[in-house]
């Protein structure tokens, strides 16, 4: 592992869900819901003790292509030990069971995003191995990436479904990976609040992609498809109109801001990560929409120079973020349409882009 990243532990379902399901009435969820932030926090400590001891980098395989991913999915089996029992490698025809086959695909998707339109040799760059494990413990409600692979549940079946199901949130937690290798954003507050909003606008870019879908027909919900039957909502989040994703008894209300008026101070989820990522997941939608087209050719392209580029700082604010894309806008495009289209949506959700 890169000596300069700083790994960190990122699920898809934040902090304040959990807090609404502890406290549900059926005993059934809200059992469920300890369960996961139990196992969530033994991921967390397990990730922190990597970090301080070290982790052995994988090697790549003699003679493995550059331009092809190298996928590996396990089976924990409904364990919380990790990786799990290996069911599908490379190249390898598909299994009898769709939650491999489907986490094996989103792998490939994410890698085909990043190769395609950036040009980048998987999530480090340089050819990292994509490792995933699926049906990791009983009705775990959450996906997370834990520094060094993908992780899924099966979800409930009440409130979530399975992990796996979304490849957007596959290319969200993939993503999580490519920010620890670039700007490596500091995972509190703004910072974090950057870091989880690159998750989300790549994580919408990939499914995008793999649908062929320009910025207008693109639904730019994250986690459509995830929400049990029954549960009010559409998603876990939504950058078009963040705050609208979901409103159920149970769940409560999605309380992601769109601008900085409703910006949300809290010490609860390091400052807010999911919360307050809803500015700039709108700023980059407002771009998008502005500009038509395949999202991730001009839109999406601005965003991944500031995140790779080398200038965007771990302790980044949003307004540093939004100069940055400024800049780059004109470093790429000049004075057009692109960098107007930057300049009007930063101002649309309040931050400043001078």
């Amino acid at each position: 592992m890169d000596a300069t990243t700083n790994p960190v532990f990122c699920t898809i379902v934040p902090p304040h869900v959990f807090d609404r399901l502890i406290e549900a009435e059926d005993p059934a969820l809200a059992r469920i819901a300890r369960r996961t932030f139990v196992a969530d926090a033994a991921q967390r400590t397990e990730r922190r003790l990597t970090t301080v001891l070290g982790a052995e980098p994988a090697a790549p395989p003699a003679g493995a292509a550059a331009d092809q991913p190298r996928r590996t999915v396990y089976d924990a089996q409904h364990s919380t030990t990790l990786p799990g029992r290996r069911v599908r490698g490379e190249g390898e025809p598909p299994v009898q069971d769709a939650t491999v086959n489907r986490a094996y695909s989103g792998l490939g998707a994410t890698f085909e995003l990043y190769l395609q339109a950036y040009g980048r040799h998987s999530i480090d760059g340089n050819g990292m191995p994509l490792d995933a494990t699926v049906h990791f413990d009983n009705s775990y409600n959450n996906a997370f990436w834990n520094g060094t692979r993908m992780v899924f549940g099966d979800g409930d079946g009440q409130i979530f479904l399975d992990f796996t199901l979304p490849v957007d949130v596959i290319g969200h937690e993939l993503t999580h990976g490519v920010t620890q290798h670039s700007a490596n954003l500091t995972y509190f507050g703004q910072p974090g609040a950057l870091n989880e909003s690159m998750s989300d606008v790549f994580g919408s870019l990939v499914k995008q992609y793999a649908l062929d879908q320009d910025a207008h027909q693109a639904d730019w919900l994250i986690g459509a498809g995830l929400l049990a039957p029954g549960v009010h909502g559409d998603a876990l989040r939504s950058m078009k109109a963040p705050g609208t994703a979901y409103d159920d008894a149970v769940l409560g209300k999605d309380p992601q801001p769109a601008t900085m008026d409703q910006y949300v101070t809290t010490g609860r989820d390091n400052g807010g990560v999911h919360i307050n990522s809803g500015i700039p997941n709108h700023a980059f939608y407002l771009v998008a929409d502005a500009l038509g087209g395949k999202a991730w050719e001009h839109a999406g392209q601005i965003w991944y120079d500031v995140l790779t580029g080398g200038r965007l700082g771990s302790q980044a604010m949003f307004k540093d973020f939004a100069g940055l894309t400024v800049t780059a806008a004109r470093d790429r495009y000049g004075d057009g349409a692109e960098t107007q289209a930057v300049l009007k949506a930063w101002s649309q959700v309040g931050v400043p882009a001078s």
